[in-house]
């Protein structure tokens, strides 16, 4: 049976780690607000520039083969594949990391024949795979909370490079989509090559330039624009996570401290009545 001089000491600890789970989940709370805010207005920006290109796309395949003149969007066999995978740099975000690690090595093992390879952002997910026998193409950490569009476009530049050079036959992004601060849901796009509408109906659209050299300059930009919204998704999921689990750890700490608190009162309650009984028997015995 511990001492109480040890459930003290033990008390006292669970106390300090949960004063640390709370200001976690206060710091958490406090980022997730902003990268919610940023999620929330990238969003319909993002669908809506989705939605365009896709009709500009659809009104002028039926003109030309358009695959011919850019080629973002030849389709091929894929045989070598680009995956993208979004991690945090940090733990203490419940299952947010072990997720997309589990979905990407599910990706690879999926497919035996094709080259796989890694493009790593995230410390989490580069010290998983490098001590793994897969393809690394690259890895940058310490962006997990401060992607900017120039990060997006740089990676979007190597992205667009490896594929237009044949290095890739497609290109896929893998991250965790924020729903809501209780749900985080795994997310693989696909976003090279750009897939154009089948059936879609003929617009009536007016070009000042050749619809090749427009949609040359729109399908690298659709690029940048998926991938910064991959690194926002990503950014307020893992501080919904991260906030959730904090909370979690919280109320845990309250539960173990109240068992410990009830178990040392009964530890100090028996001492106390061996005490009597001793101070007794020993009256008795000089009487």
């Amino acid at each position: 049976m511990p001492s109480l001089i040890d459930l003290r000491r033990r008390i006292r600890s669970v106390k300090n780690t949960q004063q640390i789970t709370k200001a976690m989940k206060m710091v958490a709370s406090a980022r997730l607000r902003r990268a919610q805010e940023r999620v929330v207005n990238a969003r319909p920006f993002a669908r809506m520039a989705g939605e365009v290109l896709q009709n500009v796309v659809g009104a002028v395949s039926g003109a030309g083969d358009l695959a011919g003149s850019l080629p973002l969007l030849a389709s091929r066999e894929e045989r070598k594949i680009q995956l993208v995978l979004i991690t945090a740099d940090r733990g203490l975000a419940g299952a947010f990391n072990t997720n997309l690690i589990k979905a990407a090595q599910y990706f690879i093992d999926g497919r035996p024949r094709q080259d796989v390879s890694l493009e790593l952002y995230g410390r989490k997910g580069r010290d998983y795979f490098v001590r793994r026998s897969v393809r690394i193409s690259g890895e940058v950490t310490g962006i997990s909370q401060s992607a900017t569009l120039a990060d997006a476009e740089a990676l979007a530049q190597k992205l667009i490079g490896r594929f237009s050079s044949g290095q890739a036959d497609s290109v896929y992004l893998l991250y965790n989509e924020f729903k809501s601060i209780l749900s985080q849901k795994v997310m693989l796009r696909k976003i090279l090559p750009i897939s154009v509408p089948q059936g879609t109906a003929q617009r009536d659209y007016l070009f000042e330039q050749p619809p090749a050299a427009m949609l040359a300059r729109l399908l690298p930009d659709s690029i940048v624009l998926q991938i910064l919204e991959a690194f926002l998704e990503s950014a307020a999921a893992e501080q919904a996570a991260r906030m959730t689990a904090m909370d979690a750890a919280t109320t845990n700490a309250s539960d173990v401290i109240n068992k410990l608190t009830l178990h040392l009162n009964r530890v100090r309650q028996a001492s106390i009545t061996r005490e009597i009984i001793e101070v007794v028997s020993g009256a008795s015995a000089l009487e």
